[in-house]
């Protein structure tokens, strides 16, 4: 099965990222990888995020920049065959991506 790689740019967030989150970790497609970028929050989004990372979730922090270079950012760490967005506000069904796949 393809890797989905999920990315999701946040900005102080810290009130709606778990939720997010965790509708990503109970995909019933497994074959995927979640890369949160920080974007310069001033808030504990970063160290909530990071509370995933034992969980294989890949948590980067980075000056802010705006949303869409956060995306980037995550982008190029990637190594998914399909790209999934979710924003930090947003959650996935839990089979939308095997479906999709």
């Amino acid at each position: 099965m393809p890797i989905v790689s999920v990315i999701l740019p946040t900005y102080n967030r810290a009130s709606s990222l778990q939720i997010a989150i965790d509708s990503v970790l109970a995909q019933t497609y497994a074959d995927l990888e979640l890369i949160v970028v920080d974007d310069g929050s001033t808030d504990s989004t970063f160290r909530l995020a990071s509370n995933y990372a034992a969980r294989g979730v890949k948590v980067i922090g980075q000056a802010n920049k705006g949303a869409a270079s956060a995306r980037n950012h995550a982008m190029r760490e990637a190594s998914g065959e399909w790209i999934q967005f979710l924003d930090a506000d947003d959650i996935l069904h839990p089979e939308k991506i095997e479906r999709q796949i």
